[in-house]
């Protein structure tokens, strides 16, 4: 297939975008190749479709439960309870109507972890965006738990590279260095250098996890991933807030990404994840938008503009994290974390593109875009998404997201029921 983007607004200038297949054939103002579908471009920019690089999909069902409550209280009594109640049908509808929420809100490509993940890669197939699919693995320090959960492991990687889709990709999900053994950490990680896969960790979150590691294990939990081999470029780690400065020069030096959740840390009184100190460290940051339960949405535009306004504030520096790199944060970097050939509209890259309407009140005048995407803009904006070469919404409108919505209301109503 093939789609013509016409007389758009890219990096500042009125052009084409040519795509064939999966590609971004062409950004020339030129371009005008016969192509099956044309769109208009006039009153619109082309940006990178955004990636999430850490949420829990699913999670949609929980939207406004349990709110309002401590990190640990919120998990251990509300929401582990819950989850052990969710079937594959659950997680099934609660993902489409992530897919749906991301689609209408300019995501192409998000890191999902979770549990039942055969259901989510099916609702990512069906829905047409990209993803990096982990099974949550969690041992608790039962031996034979573990064993169950590497099994797992094993068993979802082939079957989601069995189902031969280029977009949906799997990886392993180790829940936290407090809820996983060091054994199965040191099996995650040997297992995914083995298979050429990346490992998404929930790491440092609060200050309490920091000390109750090092009480049990006599070292905090980033100098004893070092110890075990764990660290590594094919590591995300989520949320790391409670990071000393040495800490970060070591993820730094292993080539460990980051994936930063504002509006969960913020909601959950987690603490600030210190920005300033990470870049200076070399440490290259993605944006994430966590669990609606944690978060609420899944509009990355929203996690951008927290990101950048909760670092001005935290410092009383208002040229902390600019506009610029929080828009980086949402494509290019979590294009990289994700290693996909996206993040960009370029010639050569996949053509995960957002297209924006500039006819928006909140995007009058439009003096700067990157400034008004990231402050001003909201998921609303976004008019037209384009993954791996094929529209998912056009004019706003997703196709069968009527279904979606009442499906996923009646999923949750059943699963509050139980």
């Amino acid at each position: 297939m093939s789609i013509l983007i016409k007389d758009v607004l890219l990096d500042g200038k009125k052009t084409n975008i040519y795509i064939v297949d999966e590609k971004i054939k062409s950004t020339d103002a030129k371009a005008g190749e016969k192509a099956d579908h044309v769109i208009d471009g006039r009153n619109k920019a082309a940006i990178p479709g955004f990636v999430n690089t850490h949420a829990h999909s699913a999670m949609t069902l929980f939207r406004g439960y349990a709110d309002d409550l401590k990190l640990q209280d919120w998990l251990t009594n509300h929401i582990w309870p819950l989850e052990a109640k969710m079937t594959e049908e659950d997680v099934y509808w609660g993902t489409k109507l992530a897919c749906l929420e991301m689609i209408k809100s300019g995501t192409t490509c998000f890191c999902d972890n979770y549990w039942h993940m055969p259901s989510v890669a099916k609702a990512v197939d069906e829905t047409g965006l990209r993803a990096v699919v982990c099974e949550v693995f969690m041992d608790l320090g039962n031996v034979e738990r573990g064993e169950a959960e590497k099994k797992k492991q094993v068993k979802l990687v082939k079957k989601i590279r069995d189902m031969k889709n280029s977009r949906i990709v799997p990886a392993l999900a180790p829940h936290a260095p407090y809820t996983v053994s060091p054994e199965n950490l040191a099996w995650v990680k040997e297992y995914a250098d083995e298979e050429d896969l990346l490992i998404n960790l929930h790491l440092a979150e609060t200050e309490s996890e920091n000390a109750d590691y090092h009480v049990k294990h006599h070292k905090r939990p980033v100098p004893f991933l070092e110890d075990i081999g764990f660290l590594g470029a094919n590591l995300i780690c989520a949320h790391s807030i409670w990071l000393t400065r040495r800490e970060m020069n070591i993820l730094a030096r292993h080539g460990v990404k980051i994936s930063h959740n504002p509006v969960s840390n913020m909601k959950l009184a987690s603490g600030v994840m210190p920005y300033r100190q990470m870049k200076e460290s070399g440490l290259k940051i993605s944006l994430g938008t966590d669990g609606c339960a944690s978060n609420n949405d899944l509009d990355m535009f929203e996690s951008m503009k927290y990101a950048a306004l909760l670092q001005k504030v935290h410092d009383y520096d208002p040229t902390v994290l600019p506009a610029k790199e929080a828009y980086d944060m949402a494509t290019i970097n979590g294009a990289e974390a994700l290693r996909i050939n996206a993040g960009a509209v370029r010639s050569g890259k996949l053509a995960d593109i957002a297209l924006i309407d500039l006819k928006r009140p909140e995007l009058v005048p439009k003096r700067n875009l990157i400034a008004n995407l990231v402050y001003s803009a909201k998921g609303s904006c976004v008019d037209t998404v384009i993954c791996d070469g094929k529209i998912l919404m056009e004019n706003g409108k997703v196709q069968g997201e009527e279904e979606i919505l009442e499906k996923a209301q009646e999923t949750a109503d059943k699963l509050f029921a139980k």
